[in-house]
């Protein structure tokens, strides 16, 4: 994120108010860790921003610039990923849940609309569900209802194969940044058109260590505890129904590339609308999972509604 600055929010509040006036960066408690974060200023309450499995906080560098001032958006990284603490456990749901919390009482948020794509999406609907009185609304973009798994597979060959590639991935070591860019760049997840320094960031964050010998910084205990929640439908389906504030989900058209199928099709939608009836639905087109953050048009979108979503949900602003 070129030009972001550094500051200290702990030491910038007035009257308990979180107070920052420029794009900063740093580390605020958890739940007995510490995680990054970065913060774009705006007019009124805080939006606050979960990614996904493996992602990073830059995930939402394209949404942020699109607000342009419009919204305030604190984007955190979630245990093991990114440059926050990365525990040998706990991990899960409910756990990303409370850090969540800690952080967002450390920085004296007060009732929020709670944005998360793909994982993120899932750990904002449990921190609703522990603590409701720290959100008043939630945009799930591209996540947070798993439906059933196909008959006669079990749960942890289903994990190991959605595991293997990019557990694989993960501990590959990569050269350069540029070497790390180009292999994504060859991959259809980001296609020519969407292509843009938004991905760039988000690629070059997601790189720890020093040339040539940078890997991925998502710790892979991290990512297979939190994977294997997927399965665990019945605490999806519980925390999903006890959910009581207004609630957008916004899809992809197609699924991590453009050739293959949606992540959430019109039918899951219908599924998860039998659970939260006040949802809203909107599907963007011409989108992958990747790029409705992270590609032009997406993030353009997702801003315009955050801002009219924030409006109507009405978070306090402390």
């Amino acid at each position: 994120m070129a030009g972001s600055k550094m500051t200290d929010p702990m030491t910038d509040h007035g009257k308990g108010a979180l107070k920052i006036s420029r794009e900063a960066r740093g580390r605020v408690g958890g739940d007995g860790i510490e995680l990054a974060f970065g913060y774009w200023p705006g007019r009124g309450a805080p939006v606050v921003a979960l990614h996904g499995l493996t992602a990073t906080f830059v995930n939402y560098i394209g949404i942020a610039e699109r607000l342009a001032g419009r919204k305030p958006l604190f984007a955190l990284d979630l245990r093991g990923r990114g440059d926050s603490d990365k525990p040998e456990e706990p991990y899960g749901m409910a756990q990303h849940g409370r850090d969540v919390a800690a952080a967002m009482r450390a920085m004296a948020l007060g009732p929020s609309v709670v944005a998360g794509h793909s994982m993120g999406a899932f750990v904002a609907v449990a921190l609703a569900a522990q603590n409701p009185e720290l959100v008043c609304g939630l945009i799930l973009i591209d996540g947070g209802y798993i439906p059933a798994i196909n008959p006669g597979t079990e749960p942890q060959s289903g994990l190991d194969e959605l595991l293997a590639a990019r557990v694989m991935q993960l501990r590959e070591t990569y050269p350069s940044r540029e070497y790390y860019r180009d292999f994504w760049r060859a991959k259809p997840h980001f296609p020519p058109n969407d292509w843009n320094p938004w991905v760039e960031a988000f690629l070059d964050y997601e790189l720890g260590g020093e040339a040539p010998n940078l890997r991925p910084k998502a710790s892979e205990a991290g990512v297979r505890a939190d994977l294997a929640e997927g399965f665990q439908r019945e605490e999806i389906v519980a925390r999903l129904r006890s959910l009581r504030v207004p609630v957008m989900m916004l899809r992809a058209e197609t699924g991590f590339a453009p050739a293959f199928p949606p992540l959430f099709p019109d039918s899951v939608v219908g599924q998860i609308r039998e659970l939260v009836p006040q949802i809203e639905d909107r599907k963007f087109a011409g989108t992958t999972h990747y790029t409705l953050v992270l590609g032009n048009s997406g993030a353009t979108q997702i801003a315009d509604l955050i801002v009219e979503f924030a409006e109507r949900c009405k978070p306090s602003s402390k």
